[in-house]
């Protein structure tokens, strides 16, 4: 499983038989940006691969508890974690596609060595952070459904990961079709699931748009930040968007052309994720809010009261959806980390090794009975606390000529990718004041 340092090759396409149709339609007409229905298609995959960290187990544990602590008062930070996300992923998706190298490669060359190590460091504990969620929601689907001991969920969830990254040898294309499919699944569960709750409309557009929050539910609302932007995606689009070249001098005209489809492709990932991450938190605002006691919910205890709410197959849905999530996040999360470890390292790292590192301490979290929601809120508050550090440096690197060459970010892009960056620090200021102080 070395596809990572194998030499770059021309990466070709098996599409579905309803593309294949559509290609035989002579009177098919580009875009203004001389772009057809096939090679919008066919560029779909790394936006959905980052998208599924938008919607991982981490995002479940922290819809669940805004929904029932909260009620709908936290949709506003969905909204703008999404806005955040897609200049973000943009952005990173951009710097790999100019310079041919993605984001851990370009610290480790253009930053001193204290700054890379304290980089490589925070990076590689926000994704374990990362994967101890991951790996606890594919585990608590397998509990669900089959009700296997979360212990052994969680290694039978270790090794279909590493399985489905094995796909890689027949083409890293048929990852990001298992991918596309798993998020399929997460999203018809929640299509389904809407159509059973008879939510407040007035109240859901009221808190989408107007930004709510207090002392109590600060922690909860940076969790969703940091559950929605995450520091592994940034590097990982680094990687993938670049994929698409025909190599890392590719000419320009090919350059801007990709970018563009990485552009499409990212809006249309994330905004799939921005939709199951708001039905989510309505799911949980209006069956458990003032219903029951945060304190005493989780995914496992969620599971048992929908029954009662919604009926038996929403509950079993819930539990499909938990387990697609689940194994679809490890998978990017794991190829994450071996993106991270190889670019700050400068050296071939075999991708069981990363999986080693990070299932052991989901094994203790399952070992020692913590409760799984305040684990997963938690461990994105990790990730929230990391990402302005991962954020520097793309504001800093995508506004350098010699890096970017043609592809460098306007004033406009320069000013709009600070204001976010302050936007999400100031966020962690108050998060950090409201544990110690507050």
């Amino acid at each position: 499983m070395a596809f990572i340092s194998e030499s770059r090759k021309k990466i070709t396409y098996d599409l579905p038989l309803s593309i294949r149709l559509l290609n035989k339609w002579k009177s098919i007409r580009k875009n203004r940006w001389g772009i057809g229905l096939r090679e919008i298609f066919g560029a779909l995959g790394p936006g959905f691969l980052v998208s599924v960290g938008y919607m991982d187990p981490g995002n479940w544990g922290t819809n669940l508890a805004a929904g029932a602590g909260f009620g709908y008062e936290l949709l506003w930070v969905i909204l703008v974690s999404n806005v955040i996300a897609i200049f973000l992923q943009i952005s990173s998706a951009k710097l790999g596609i100019a310079t041919g190298k993605n984001l851990a490669q370009l610290i480790r060359e253009q930053f001193s060595r204290p700054i890379v190590i304290f980089l490589g460091i925070t990076t590689a504990i926000a994704i374990m952070a990362t994967d101890v969620a991951e790996v606890l929601g594919g585990a608590l689907g397998f509990n669900i459904l089959f009700h296997i001991p979360l212990f052994i969920s969680a290694l039978i969830t270790g090794v279909i990961v590493m399985a489905l990254l094995g796909l890689s040898r027949w083409g890293f294309r048929k990852i990001e079709f298992v991918i596309i499919g798993l998020v399929s699944v997460i999203g018809l569960v929640y299509v389904y699931e809407m159509t059973l709750v008879h939510p407040g409309w007035s109240q859901v557009a009221f808190h989408l748009v107007i930004p709510q929050v207090t002392s109590a539910s600060i922690l909860t609302a940076v969790s969703i930040l940091g559950a929605t932007v995450m520091p592994h995606n940034v590097f990982l689009h680094s990687f993938l968007a670049p994929l698409r070249l025909s190599s890392p001098e590719a000419p320009l005209q090919e350059k801007r052309k990709v970018l563009r489809l990485a552009k499409i492709d990212t809006l249309a990932a994330l905004n799939v994720a921005f939709f199951v991450n708001v039905a989510m938190l309505i799911v949980a605002g209006t069956v458990f809010f003032q219903r029951v006691n945060p304190v005493e919910l989780n995914l496992q205890t969620a599971y048992v009261t929908l029954v009662p709410a919604l009926g038996a197959f929403a509950a079993v849905a819930f539990g499909v959806g938990l387990l697609a999530s689940g194994l679809s996040s490890s998978t990017t999360g794991t190829l994450a980390g071996q993106v991270v470890l190889q670019g700050f390292l400068g050296k071939h790292v075999e991708m069981w090794i990363w999986r080693i590192i990070t299932i052991v301490p989901a094994l203790l979290v399952i070992a020692l009975n913590i409760p799984t929601v305040e684990v997963l809120v938690i461990s994105q508050a990790i990730l929230s606390l990391q990402l302005p550090f991962t954020m520097v440096p793309v504001v800093l690197l995508t506004q350098r000529r010699d890096l970017m060459g043609a592809l460098v970010n306007g004033r406009f892009t320069n000013i709009l990718n600070v204001c976010i960056t302050l936007v999400v620090t100031v966020m962690n200021v108050l998060l950090l004041y409201t544990l110690f102080w507050g």
